[in-house]
This record gives C-alpha cells, sequence and structure tokens, in this order.
C-alpha cells in the first residue's frame, strides 16, 4: 500500500516506517527536517510544517492510508483532521498515549494520583483528540493507545491488545516502539478496529 506518515523521524515514527519498509510498503515520510529520517527502501522522506494545512493535505493526496505520530501538544486536531479529509484519503490511524486508558471503570490513567505531572498536558490534549475523532463520521479512523511506558526495545511480535483498559502484568505497563509498530501496521493491512481505539502491551 501507499501510505503517508506524518512525523516520521520521531521514536514512534521512524519504527513505524521501517515496519511498513520491511513489509513492502511505499512510504511518503513527512517530518519538519527531512534529513532526520532514516533511508529506507520504499521510503521518500518530504520536509513539510504540517501547520500548513493546504500543503499538508495536498502531500497526502493519493495515498490509501494516513497515519499521524506527533506530539499533541505540538498539533492541532482539527487542523490534522482536516487536512486528511481535504486529500480526500479515508483512512486515518493516530499513535495515540496511555493517559485516557481506564484504570478501573470509569476512571482514567491521566486522573490518577500517580500519573506524572509533567506528562499530564499532552496526555489531556492527546484524549481530547481520541473524543473529537469519535465525532468524526466522514473518516475510517483507528487510535492505537500504548502502554503506560513508551521506550526503545525490541521487536519481539509477542504482545497483548486491548480496548481501553491499560494492560498490564506482574512488570507494570509497557510496549516497546518495535512492538507498537508492528500492531500498528498489522491494523493497516488487516482493519480489526474501525472507528475505534485500542491499545497494545506485553
Amino acid at each position: 500500500m501507499k501510505i503517508a506518515l506524518i512525523g516520521a523521524s520521531g521514536n514512534a515514527g521512524s519504527r513505524i516506517a521501517a515496519e511498513l519498509s520491511s513489509r513492502g510498503h511505499k512510504v511518503t515520510a513527512i517530518a519538519r527536517d527531512a534529513s532526520r529520517i532514516t533511508a529506507l527502501p520504499g521510503v521518500t522522506p518530504l520536509a513539510l510544517d504540517i501547520a500548513d494545512t493546504a500543503a499538508l493535505a495536498d502531500a497526502l493526496k493519493g495515498h490509501d492510508a494516513v497515519v499521524s505520530s506527533v506530539h499533541f501538544l505540538a498539533s492541532d486536531a482539527e487542523q490534522l483532521i482536516g487536512a486528511v479529509k481535504a486529500s480526500g484519503v479515508r483512512r486515518y490511524l493516530v499513535v495515540g498515549g496511555a493517559g485516557s486508558l481506564e484504570v478501573a471503570p470509569g476512571v482514567k490513567l491521566f486522573d490518577t494520583p500517580q500519573f506524572p505531572p509533567e506528562y499530564k498536558a499532552e496526555a489531556t490534549k492527546g484524549g481530547a483528540f481520541l473524543d473529537r475523532l469519535k465525532t468524526e463520521s466522514d473518516l475510517d479512523w483507528t487510535f492505537l493507545s500504548p502502554s503506560a511506558v513508551f521506550v526503545p526495545g525490541t521487536r519481539t511480535g509477542t504482545f497483548r491488545l486491548g480496548e481501553d483498559q491499560l494492560l498490564q502484568n506482574e512488570n507494570g505497563s509497557s510496549i516497546s516502539f518495535e512492538d507498537y509498530a508492528i500492531a500498528l501496521v498489522d491494523e493497516i493491512e488487516t482493519p480489526r478496529h474501525s472507528r475505534r481505539r485500542f491499545t497494545v502491551g506485553y
């Protein structure tokens, strides 16, 4: 498939680009600084300021799906959704956060006392992005939340999927960027969570 990846130079974005490349997909890798995008087969770097809605929409045209992997505080939900809709691409996948996942019925992770205050603003804006997507009828969207600890690691291919509840095991709640990328690309290839959020963890 032909995939547009916004935020391709970031921690999650670079692993998603690598996973897409390894499976033979064609990737338009979008970042403000294209020199930070790793050279990979089938990956075409594109330097673009995503705040330029018209330019972004034009760059997204003709793709089978758009993946957004950008910090919520550094982007605007309405602008991104508007650009995707203006491009004519129907499928939109968002790299989400863990903060809006539930740890008990009706209790979100970012509302618990132990949630790090330095991440609260980013997590809250991510939750608002998800709420906005839930009102969107024109896009076939998917929001994939990682586990609480989202860090570089190894590509194991062994993980669990969940829905709106934080996944935890005896070692806590975690997922590597590499295994997250597998789950996201699996969803691109075989959609199972249309207009829904899901999560991935060990």
